[in-house]
């Protein structure tokens, strides 16, 4: 692991920059730049793995503030450049909130309501909701946790406090483009939905995601991403559940129109790979970007729990109107959670200052690249 004395800063660069709207290009006098990204209307979307606040990273948090409330930013920090540089941010928020101090980690999770300001001092837009952790603490849990968001001015997806809030998609702005998030679950580590609110978390069924995403379209959405916690986790391959489900969901069309564009998997603790399947991007799962020291299921401690990748694609508009927004660019950011220092490290930038994490980035890029993504144009980015 990366020490504290070897953290490093990350430089700020931003993704899209705005400009002036670009002439027509057969006025265009010789020599002039091409139009940005901002110009053509594209617009980036970024997503990151499981935010799972063990009792280290409660610790650390609490530590971060000074012994007064908890302060998740300082923790965060190291991904701020690339996740504010985009225009719309997703995460992943696995665990509930607590109360009055009352905060747990595994395996009942209750974890300060401060990591929603951390979250949106970080740049994200929005989070997934749905996990296998979502009714550690019953409906109150629930409640906590979206109110809490709120305040934060955080969207979320995938759990609700009540009916009417659950049948109501989550719409962000990306750009010039709406975007609807979906999220679900494959399941609540055994805890029943409450009695009478089957609508508390969305669980994994493909009709039921697909009937979403066809209403999200009918609704106005350009762009639709499903987030899905599923697969076996400390499994670096995408199961057979995951590829199964992944081959249904983007083979759907609606007049020709794909009803998913992207696809963006967490729950398996480590990064999986990334794939394109039938032309839709799937990231099977990003890791643990917060996390403490984890164990794998043989009992061993697994530094794989603490790798991840924030995912970043480009959107472009369609060639005519109801077309499809294509993906135009594709490129993952490796990442660990140094526990000792309790700070998310973007490995390529931590190399470039000398930290000797190559090892770390190598083992993420070659899994992610696993299942030929490379061929399908996706880069290793900054």
């Amino acid at each position: 692991m990366i020490t504290r004395s070897r953290q490093v800063a990350l430089v700020l660069t931003a993704v899209l920059t705005a400009g002036a709207a670009c002439q027509a290009r057969d006025r265009e006098p010789p020599g002039s730049p091409a139009p940005s990204a901002a110009d053509t209307g594209a617009f980036t979307l970024v997503a990151s793995g499981d935010v799972l606040p063990h009792s280290s990273v409660i610790d650390r948090a609490r530590f971060d503030a000074g012994g007064a409330g908890y302060d998740f930013r300082p923790m965060l920090a190291g991904a701020a450049p690339v996740v504010s540089g985009a225009d719309v941010a997703l995460c992943h928020m696995e665990t509930v909130y607590g109360e009055n101090g009352d905060y747990t980690g595994y395996p009942t999770f209750k974890s300060p309501p401060e990591v929603a300001r951390g979250l949106a001092a970080t740049g994200y837009d929005g989070c997934s909701t749905a996990s296998n952790h979502s009714l550690d603490d019953g409906t109150d849990g629930i409640r906590r946790t979206l109110d809490a968001l709120d305040r934060a001015g955080v969207r979320h997806a995938g759990s609700a406090r009540t009916e009417g809030e659950a049948r109501t998609v989550t719409v962000l702005p990306a750009g010039r483009a709406r975007l609807a998030h979906l999220a679900y679950t494959y399941g609540t580590n055994g805890i029943p939905l409450p009695p009478g609110q089957p609508w508390a978390v969305n669980l994994i069924d493909a009709d039921r995601i697909l009937a979403d995403a066809r209403a999200a379209r009918r609704a106005g959405a350009d762009v639709v991403a499903v987030s899905l916690h599923w697969g076996t986790e400390w499994r670096d391959e995408p199961d057979e559940r995951q590829l199964t489900l992944a081959r249904e969901l983007t083979a759907a069309r609606t007049a020709g129109r794909p009803d998913i564009d992207l696809i963006l998997g967490t729950h398996a603790h480590v990064p999986q790979a990334y794939e394109k399947v039938n032309g839709t991007w799937v990231v099977y799962g990003m890791g643990d970007q917060i996390a403490g020291g984890m164990v794998n299921h043989d009992g061993v401690p697994d530094p794989r729990g603490n790798e991840s990748t924030i995912a970043r694609f480009t959107f472009a508009p369609p060639a005519r109107p109801g077309g499809r927004w294509e993906v135009t660019k594709a490129e993952f950011v490796p990442q660990l959670f140094d526990i000792d220092a309790g700070r998310v490290v973007n490995l390529n930038r931590a190399l470039a200052q000398g930290a000797e994490v190559r090892a770390v980035r190598d083992r993420i890029r070659d899994v992610v690249l696993s299942r030929g993504a490379a061929q399908d144009g996706l880069v290793m980015g900054e």
